[in-house]
């Protein structure tokens, strides 16, 4: 579909809620992690696996279903994924055995890849002109779905039980597969590409566009120490010093959407400044959030508490805004393949989500929350050499 002189509110509120509450589908498992395991009988190294299987599916679904957003009617797969989302979330809220709730967890990652259709649709019915911004609103939707699932399933795992969590996720994918059948407009396919040429065409788009390859690389780093944080803080919390519930892991998430809600802020002076300027702040900011932990040895316990929801509130912010000024570049390098520019884009980021979840759980079982800490630094420091890398080369070749 073409640009279009204006969005309606509505309609932009509509997306951004879809893709909060489809993307909040895979991490409600975080904060219940320590009860869940208790209730099913898995022990902790078992239930690790279930944030990591969720996001390998929601990177697998990427790569292979998001292009399709180029090829059909976006509306259509949206309505469809909502659909699929729905049954899985309600296979785990009836997992028996930990396997079943895996392959739930697997399923649910796939089929939350809806958010990733709706933030290109966003993109397309969006004018040139207020791209960034209207990207901005809708990801803040997404990222507020992404932080306060986490302050939403701690509270309902603590008061009621994990499976009601997942009841209440499935009826709220219902209810917005109804909204956006009802008010979703038809968008027309930009390709005629079959599926195999489709896949193949993402090898030619990141080995075509630099810029592509560096934002999916940067955005990939920042999200190990996004992913290593959040899925160890659960674990962290629970022990000594702290001994706390899964309320108070979930909220948490509630410093995190301070971050996030300034997502919109970021997307404007990317539309003004450039994205490559906000990238490098976004990094530089999450690494000395990160790097700000590392003081935590030396306070006391509440003091320790303190650091943690500043360091959650600066992180948040850098990744997050970090994350809107590459989507604003990535949709700019190509119109007509937004959808697979998205894809790579995606896949870069969830495969580093994936990859700060598993790694972030040997650390903190090896080194404790220094190593997460030291992760978490390193990652984001490479992301803004990255970052600065792609700056001095395009500097270089227009000088």
């Amino acid at each position: 579909m073409a640009d279009t002189p204006t969005i309606a509110t509505p309609l932009v509120l509509l997306l951004a809620a879809g893709a909060g509450l489809g993307v909040a589908s895979l991490y409600y498992s975080q904060p219940m992690l320590g009860v869940l395991g208790a209730d099913i009988g898995a022990s902790d190294q078992a239930v690790g696996w279930v944030p990591t299987l969720t996001q390998l599916g929601y990177a697998l679904g990427i790569l292979l279903l998001a292009p399709l957003g180029d090829r059909f009617d976006r509306r259509s797969i949206i309505l469809a994924k909502a659909a699929a989302l729905v049954a899985a979330l309600l296979l785990a809220a009836l997992a028996p055995t930990i396997g079943v709730l895996l392959a739930a967890s697997l399923a649910i990652g796939i089929t939350a890849t809806l958010a990733q259709d709706i933030v290109p649709a966003a993109a397309a019915l969006a004018p040139a002109a207020h791209r960034g911004k209207v990207v901005g609103t809708v990801m803040t939707g997404l990222l507020l779905g992404i932080l306060l699932s986490r302050v939403v399933s701690g509270f309902v795992a603590e008061h009621f039980s994990w499976r009601s969590m997942f009841v209440a996720a499935a009826a709220s994918m219902a209810a917005i597969g109804i909204a956006a059948w009802r008010g979703l407009p038809r968008f027309s396919p930009t390709t005629q590409l079959p599926y195999g040429q489709l896949l193949a065409s993402l090898a030619t788009l990141w080995q075509r566009h630099g810029s592509l390859r560096r934002a999916a690389l940067a955005q990939g780093l920042l999200s190990v120490g996004f992913s290593a944080f959040w899925s160890t803080l659960a674990v962290m919390l629970h022990g000594a010093p702290f001994h706390l519930g899964s309320t108070a892991a979930g909220a948490f998430g509630l410093a995190g959407a301070a971050g996030a809600l300034a997502a919109p802020l970021a997307g404007r002076l990317a539309d003004r400044r450039g994205p490559g300027l906000v990238t490098r702040l976004g990094a530089g900011l999450a690494a000395l959030s990160f790097a700000a932990m590392a003081l935590a040895p030396w306070l006391s316990p509440t003091a320790q508490l303190c650091l943690l929801v500043a360091a959650a509130i600066g992180f948040d912010l850098g990744v997050q805004a970090a994350l809107i000024a590459h989507q604003t570049l990535v949709y700019s390098i190509d119109p007509g393949a937004r959808s697979r520019l998205n894809a790579v884009l995606m896949t870069g980021m969830f495969i580093g989500m994936a990859a700060g979840a598993a790694l972030g759980s040997l650390l903190l079982v090896q080194w404790g929350w220094m190593g997460v800490t030291l992760l978490a630094v390193s990652a984001s420091l490479a992301a803004l050499a990255v970052r600065m890398g792609g700056s001095a080369q395009r500097a270089g070749s227009t000088a």
